[in-house]
């Protein structure tokens, strides 16, 4: 809330779990006890710009126990004698005032800060992700050996099936061979009847001259 013209932050929502929170270039100048009650774990607050004047109005943040660092830049408040070492004595909590401790160390990088965190998320999402990947590459190993397997099964189907294919057509043919032999001797059978009768009949003849004679 940068810059919005707010003078007041009575209407400020819970944010419990608010770490940073960025005010400057407002209007506020005091009623600062709300943020103890809506965000009770600020590590940041920066109130640069507004028009805090007295070192009283920082009093209420006495109740941020957590917070560490406090911006004021730009604020009447900062013009008074003694200024740094009233606010450090008041707030005892904080570490840095304005960018600097109290022996005029420069605070560490917000920015730094922020990608240490970046880069401990990302490390903490690399573990389930990489036990992931290695799931995923033992379930591709399991199917290309399902898959290898069907392949077979497949292959052994196509054999099983010519090969009851050519067994059939081998029946089929040896049927046929049945069929034209039984055929061949039935023939042969007639045959044979018909040279036995044609036989009987001429010694029948025979037999019928010689009764003439």
């Amino acid at each position: 809330m940068v810059n919005v013209e707010l003078c007041s932050l009575a209407r400020l929502p819970n944010l419990s779990k608010l770490r940073k929170l960025e005010l400057s270039n407002n209007r506020i100048s005091g009623g600062l006890e709300v943020l103890a009650e809506k965000c009770p774990n600020l590590t940041y607050l920066n109130l640069s710009g507004n028009k805090i004047k007295a070192i009283s109005a920082l009093e209420a943040l006495q109740n941020l126990k957590n917070l560490k660092s406090l911006d004021l830049f730009n604020c009447e408040i900062t013009t008074l004698e003694d200024y740094r070492e009233n606010v450090f004595e008041m707030l005892q909590q904080i570490t840095y005032l304005d960018g600097f401790d109290q022996e005029d160390n420069e605070a560490p990088d917000s920015g730094a800060e922020d990608d240490e965190d970046e880069d401990d998320q990302e490390e903490d999402e690399a573990g389930p992700t990489e036990g992931y990947g290695e799931e995923e590459e033992e379930e591709e190993e399991e199917e290309d050996e399902d898959e290898a397997g069907s392949e077979l099964g497949e292959g052994e189907e196509e054999v099983g099936l010519s090969y009851l294919m050519r067994e059939e057509i081998q029946d089929e043919e040896d049927d046929d061979d049945y069929v034209e032999e039984g055929e061949e001797e039935e023939e042969e059978e007639e045959e044979e009847e018909g040279l036995r009768g044609e036989k009987r009949k001429r010694d029948a003849e025979d037999d019928g001259e010689e009764e003439d004679d």
